[in-house]
């Protein structure tokens, strides 16, 4: 059964066709395209699928598409400035050589744009600790921990 959804998407009001049963995660990647959004275990322990719903980071694979009706989601590509440049986390992450395959870091970068949206410096302790809903094969915590740490050191005043 079909269902017409409104919500905004990286800044963009979307009026969206979707199965009362689909995941945010088909939604995001196959009906508007944002590639970003990977389907990874589709039980939400892995974290590829991460975007933020009204600010706060979810697992979209195992959100219904439904319940984004009226809400606001932000995904990697909605990060960029208009002319093509990064936002401080992704600069953050490049600098520090946290992407190797690329497949986990667009969602613990979103988990990232909430942690530094809490606007507080945090131990290397508490970014492991708030981000270990993320599994990476290949790139290794250490360098993923020092891009965030580093973005936030840009981003929070305290």
């Amino acid at each position: 059964m079909m269902q017409i959804i409104h919500c905004t998407v990286n800044g963009k009001q979307e009026e969206v066709a979707i199965d009362a049963r689909e995941s945010l995660t088909d939604m995001l990647h196959n009906r508007l395209g944002l590639t970003s959004v990977k389907r990874g275990c589709e039980v939400g322990e892995c974290g590829a699928c991460t975007v933020l719903v009204d600010g706060k980071a979810i697992d979209s694979c195992i959100y219904l598409a439904l319940w984004a009706d009226g809400k606001t989601i932000l995904t990697v590509e909605g990060l960029q400035a208009p002319d093509g440049t990064l936002n401080p986390i992704q600069q953050a992450f490049v600098d520090e050589a946290a992407v190797q395959c690329g497949f986990c870091i667009p969602g613990v970068i979103m988990s990232a744009v909430e942690i530094a949206g809490m606007n507080k410096k945090l131990t290397r302790e508490e970014i492991r600790k708030m981000i270990s809903g993320h599994l990476c094969r290949c790139t290794g915590y250490q360098n993923i921990t020092n891009a965030i740490e580093k973005a936030i050191n840009i981003l929070v005043k305290k």
